[in-house]
C-alpha cells in the first residue's frame, strides 16, 4: 500500500514519477534549476543509506492525502469507471525508475487525483485545464505503465456541485515522453557518477 513501509523501501533510491518535474526543471534560458540538483542529492543519499528520505507533510499536503479517497469516489461516480488502487510500479526496462499511480482504469488508462488546499487553484484549473506542473507525473506514469491515456482530476469537497470536481483526459504524448526519457536517463547517469565518486572518496 502507498505510504507503507514496504512502499517506502520499494521506491528508495529510485527516480519516481511524482518528481519527474524536478528532473526536467529548467529556467527560461534552458539551464537546470536548483530543484533538480536538490533532488539528485536526495536520491544519492537514499542510494547510500538504503532508506527513503524523510519529507515534511505540510498542511496542504495532508489535506490532499486526507481527501484522496473522496476524490476517487467522486471520479467513479462521475465517470462510472472503477479505479484499481496499486502500489509502486517499476519501469519495465529502465532500472531505478518507477511510479505510484493513484489508480489504474480499465486496460488503457489511469487516474491522478489532486485536492488543492487553495480553492482558487481548483477553480483556475476548471478554467485553464491541468496545471503544467503535473505533466511530468501524468505523462511519466503513462511511460512507466504503457497506458494510452490518464484522467486528471481536481477535487475540492468544500465547493458545491458541479464545481467540486473537474476531470480532464490527458492523451499519451510520445514527443514529451521521449524527452522525459532522455532527461531521466541523463539524471540517472549523474546519480551513478555521484555515488561512485563518493565511494572512491570514502575514508579507508
Amino acid at each position: 500500500d502507498q505510504g507503507s513501509g514496504d512502499w517506502l523501501r520499494a521506491r528508495a533510491g529510485k527516480v519516481t514519477a511524482s518528481r519527474f518535474k524536478d528532473v526536467m526543471a529548467k529556467g527560461v534560458k534552458g539551464g537546470y534549476l536548483k530543484a533538480r540538483q536538490d533532488y539528485l542529492w536526495e536520491i544519492v543519499v537514499e542510494r547510500i543509506t538504503g532508506r527513503a528520505s524523510d519529507h515534511f507533510a505540510s498542511v496542504a499536503m495532508q489535506w490532499g492525502t486526507d481527501n484522496e479517497s473522496a476524490a476517487r469516489m467522486a471520479y467513479e461516480a462521475r465517470t462510472g469507471a472503477i479505479v484499481e488502487e496499486v502500489g509502486f510500479l517499476p519501469h519495465p526496462t529502465l532500472e531505478g525508475v518507477g511510479g505510484s499511480p493513484d489508480g489504474l482504469v480499465g486496460d488503457d488508462g489511469g487516474w491522478e487525483g489532486k485536492c488543492p488546499f487553495n480553492s482558487a487553484i481548483h477553480l483556475q484549473t476548471i478554467l485553464d485545464g491541468m496545471p503544467d506542473e503535473h505533466a511530468g507525473q501524468v505523462q511519466g506514469l503513462m511511460w512507466i505503465t504503457g497506458r494510452k491515456w490518464w484522467d486528471f482530476e481536481s477535487h475540492d469537497p468544500r465547493l458545491p456541485a458541479p464545481f467540486d470536481t473537474y476531470i480532464q483526459r490527458i492523451p499519451r504524448d510520445e514527443t514529451y515522453i521521449a524527452e522525459l526519457e532522455r532527461e531521466v536517463v541523463k539524471f540517472l547517469a549523474e546519480v551513478d557518477a555521484m555515488v561512485n565518486a563518493l565511494k572512491e572518496h570514502a575514508p579507508k
